[in-house]
């Protein structure tokens, strides 16, 4: 058995953001539109009025300011409300390929590897541009690694999932350089004219290198990793290859990023804090002794209480740092967004949890100590 290191991390953004006041102004276009055009239905009660939103209320619940996106005029075309997003030829690189691979990229060059060292790639994420080719297929042919690829979807927890399918790889010796992206391109499946939900998501890809430790001075070693998953519908979008076949609308709601977001925070608050609560006692450690809590960016409120019931207090953020004012939520790349971004003033013997929660339910961590 070898013992796997994180030696890299990457995160890649569009170059485009939304801000909140700027999200507001179009969806209150929009409400105003839908209201004028529906009046005679909503003054005989057959139709409900929508009702504007503010950015006052967006960061209150959610704590989210702002949020990159792979096209923006398209979000904000009150007439549209989703991005516009060109199709490319089978012999261009895929938009999604696209992001993995800059990110891809930037993880390497902060371990020192070129992608012909990458023996393994998984692309996990929450939802993949197409079925097959594998979208992990075609960034491993993009960026000349070997070895094999595929691809993995548990929603928000994809890259903790992978990350434990990429340190076992390592363990065991089936590899010895795995690459995980998480481009997550989550604009185009949320449903941007939904009062309770058109501010959540944003655009971006992160890429995690996991490598066997052959006596390197620099990386985090991955103490232990936990998995769970738990039915439930409470999120939940039915795009699918069957729509085609089935009778109904096409482009109905359902087919669309959609939760019922009170029962979401009630449930999966108790499972996160357990699932990590666990998973450290079975390593021989507490809650107290963790430095720092890399959690999934989905919802500030959530993130609190998470760490309240961990530690028995409020966290600070700098126990538990948080990303999704600038980022919004991006799935799964959330918590590794946050590892990226807050690690750097760790010392060495430190320890840190990345967690990641979602529809499933599914919880995933990892436990890493500083080299």
């Amino acid at each position: 058995m070898f013992d796997a290191l994180i030696t890299g991390t990457g995160v890649h953004s569009p170059a485009e953001r939304i801000t909140n006041d700027e999200l507001v102004v179009a969806f209150n276009d929009y409400v105003a539109r839908y209201n004028a055009a529906n009046a005679d239905a909503i003054a005989a009660g057959t139709r409900t009025a929508l009702q504007p939103s503010s950015a006052e209320f967006i960061e209150k619940a959610s704590g989210i300011r702002q949020r990159f996106v792979a096209d923006k005029d398209g979000v904000l075309d009150p007439a549209r409300m989703f991005p516009r997003i060109a199709a490319r030829a089978d012999d261009a690189l895929s938009l999604q390929a696209e992001y993995a691979v800059a990110a891809a990229r930037l993880a390497l060059t902060q371990a020192g590897r070129d992608g012909s060292e990458v023996d393994a790639v998984l692309c996990a994420c929450s939802a993949h541009q197409r079925m097959y080719p594998a979208m992990a297929v075609e960034i491993q042919h993009a960026l000349g690694a070997g070895g094999h690829a595929f691809d993995m979807n548990v929603a928000c927890s994809s890259a903790t999932f992978a990350l434990e399918y990429a340190t076992n790889a390592v363990r065991a010796g089936s590899a010895r350089c795995v690459l995980i992206v998480n481009p997550e391109l989550t604009s185009p499946h949320l449903e941007w004219r939904d009062r309770d939900c058109h501010f959540i998501f944003g655009d971006v890809a992160t890429a995690i290198l996991v490598e066997r430790d052959t006596g390197q001075t620099q990386g985090w070693q991955v103490l232990g990793t936990k998995l769970a998953t738990q039915f439930s519908n409470n999120i939940r979008n039915n795009f699918g290859f069957l729509n085609r076949s089935e009778d109904g609308d096409p482009a109905a709601r359902d087919k669309l990023f959609r939760q019922e977001g009170r029962k979401v925070f009630k449930e999966v608050v108790p499972i996160a804090a357990a699932h990590i609560e666990g998973h450290l006692a079975s390593l021989d450690l507490q809650a107290a002794s963790v430095r720092r809590f890399w959690l999934h960016q989905a919802n500030i409120g959530m993130n609190q209480l998470i760490g309240k019931r961990l530690l028995g207090r409020d966290a600070t953020m700098d126990e538990s740092p948080v990303i999704l004012d600038r980022y919004a939520n991006t799935a799964s790349a959330g918590s590794i967004i946050a590892f990226h971004e807050h690690r750097g003033d760790l010392a060495s013997g430190d320890v840190g949890v990345i967690c990641s929660f979602g529809a499933g339910y599914s919880v995933g961590s990892a436990v890493l100590r500083k080299r």
